[in-house]
């Protein structure tokens, strides 16, 4: 069984940094991502990268997130800065089952998820 254990939320200011870490148990032959979502609204896809480092981020925070991994660890990270109020969300990371030519931002795609982990942007 897959099993994915998210770390590295907290609060911060707007204009701040944190970077989050998955660690992932099991084998995983598919995309991972990181996926969000807030009160009130659904989970949306954040950042995703496939095994051989493809990646795909949501226009929202192109240029200010980005999504790396260590395959050989079994290890996904999502490095934010410039975070902003909107940001905030419980952000969850994410395995599929297969593969796909691209990575895929939908959550529907994605079989195994971790717990979450909380990050509040607020001043």
């Amino acid at each position: 069984q897959v099993q994915l254990v998210e770390s590295g939320g907290g609060s911060v200011q707007p204009g701040g940094s944190l970077r989050l870490s998955c660690a992932a148990s099991g084998a995983i032959s598919g995309c991972m991502g990181w996926f969000r979502q807030a009160p009130g609204k659904e989970r949306e896809g954040v950042a995703v990268m496939d095994r051989d480092g493809v990646a795909r981020y949501r226009d929202s925070v192109k240029g200010r997130f980005t999504i790396s991994q260590d395959n050989a660890e079994n290890r996904l990270f999502l490095q934010m800065d410039s975070l902003e109020p909107d940001d905030t969300a419980m952000y969850y990371c994410a395995a599929a089952s297969r593969k796909w030519i691209l990575p895929s931002l939908l959550s529907e795609e994605y079989t195994y998820w971790g717990q979450g982990t909380q990050v509040t942007v607020s001043s």
